[in-house]
């Protein structure tokens, strides 16, 4: 991980976490819940917040020196109350930058 909860000052949003798999540099959102619900925690990166991560995205990529490949990732987490053990899903590549 190279940054944690990214705020672009030209952007509302922010990036959960920004980190390295091998040469690809990954954005990744992250979506918490207690329990599963009807609706999936990772459905919760519609395309409005999709649109918003991109231009995030867009002003971290323009402070390096060479432009990486680039992925985005959304990871979902759900606390069960009964057994306090997380349960974690990563969703590689889960919408493209453009």
């Amino acid at each position: 991980m190279v940054a944690r909860n990214f705020r672009s000052p030209r952007h509302r949003g922010e990036i959960d976490l920004i980190g390295w798999d091998g040469e690809i540099l990954c954005f990744i959102e992250v979506k918490t819940r207690r329990e599963r619900g009807i609706v999936p925690a990772e459905m919760a990166v519609d395309e409005a917040k999709r649109s918003l991560l991109r231009a995030t995205a867009r002003d971290y990529l323009r402070r390096m020196k060479s432009q990486p490949m680039v992925r985005f990732d959304v990871i979902s987490v759900y606390f069960h109350s009964e057994n306090g053990v997380p349960e974690i899903t990563l969703f590689k590549n889960a919408f493209p930058m453009s």
